[in-house]
């Protein structure tokens, strides 16, 4: 019973990071069900499961909040949900653990991007409106399709930044179409653990625990990411995306690191990212004090105009013509 009641509070946490950021539901869940002895394959076969109910929970709520883009969703969906059916057939009968720090060796340099990018130069706005094009959305895709499966968790971090640093959608639309496109790539992830596993493994409890904590949360973090300001959802994420794939680069075969040089990596980015964000609000809130007096401004330039006199002279009065 303590295991599914941690489960149920693991998925509530774990939806709440995902649904406000874009990622992290199947990392964190999948590391849980590691930690206690479950097998890769079952471990992804579980909390795929999960998430057709949470990420469905989650597009519902994203939606009636305005953050999916609903061409976007189809563009990355369907391929996405090839490469998840594609990935889970072959976790079935083979490890990941080589491409694991080549693909976060990638994230980690999107991170760096996107931390430093909204940190420094706030929401990338010389791209924002134009449309994502097919040709970039369905390698993407298919590539972050193929690696949620075989990573237990993937979708998220290889899609958010990727869009992110296009500059072509704001954060809240990003984070909303990723997590309403998941939910055709759980489906087919769970259909390709049922053809290469049969079941096997898969704890249906613990599958609707996870679900249980993520039906709860889903809808408060669709909510919560209207009101994270797009700068400091920016650096956020990036922060994310960095600590995730460092961790995972930290303790591959090839690096194995322990003690200081792990420790001290760790609270270097803690430092950095807790720097980035606060430097982000302070930002934030200073655009904001800005706004009144520009629209002020905006407003006695249209008023002059209107008037057709210029600043320092009276107003032109109309008179009649007898």
């Amino acid at each position: 019973m303590r295991t599914l009641v941690l489960l149920a509070l693991v998925g509530l946490g774990a939806q709440l990071v995902d649904g406000s950021l874009g990622m992290a539901y199947g990392v964190t869940s999948t590391t849980l069900l590691l930690a206690i002895g479950t097998n890769p394959a079952a471990a992804s076969a579980t909390v795929h499961l999960a998430e057709i109910g949470t990420t469905l929970a989650s597009g519902i709520s994203h939606w009636k909040f305005g953050n999916v883009d609903w061409k976007v969703v189809l563009k990355i969906g369907v391929p996405g949900a090839i490469g998840a059916f594609a990935g889970a057939t072959f976790l079935s009968w083979l490890s990941t653990d080589v491409a694991k720090p080549v693909m976060s060796l990638i994230l980690l340099g999107l991170g760096i991007y996107i931390l430093a990018r909204f940190t420094l130069r706030g929401l990338p706005t010389g791209n924002l409106g134009k449309p994502l094009r097919k040709r970039f959305l369905g390698p993407l895709g298919l590539v972050a399709g193929f690696v949620d499966a075989t990573g237990g968790g993937g979708w998220g971090p290889v899609g958010t930044p990727a869009i992110l640093a296009s500059g072509r959608l704001e954060p809240r639309k990003v984070i909303g179409s990723i997590d309403t496109s998941e939910f055709l790539v759980a489906i087919a992830a769970s259909l390709g653990f049922l053809v290469g596993l049969g079941g096997a493994g898969v704890d249906l409890r613990w599958a609707l625990a996870l679900l249980a904590g993520g039906l709860v949360a889903a809808p408060i973090a669709a909510w919560l990411v209207r009101l994270v300001p797009p700068r400091v959802l920016g650096s956020a994420v990036g922060g994310v995306i960095i600590l995730t794939n460092t961790r995972t680069l930290l303790h591959s075969d090839a690096i194995d690191a322990s003690g200081l040089l792990l420790w001290g990596t760790y609270a270097v980015i803690w430092v950095v990212w807790i720097a980035a964000v606060t430097i982000s609000v302070r930002a934030h809130l200073r655009e904001r004090s800005l706004a009144p007096e520009a629209a002020t401004s905006d407003l006695e330039k249209s008023s002059l105009t209107t008037s057709g006199s210029t600043p320092g002279e009276p107003p032109v009065v109309a008179t009649s013509g007898s």
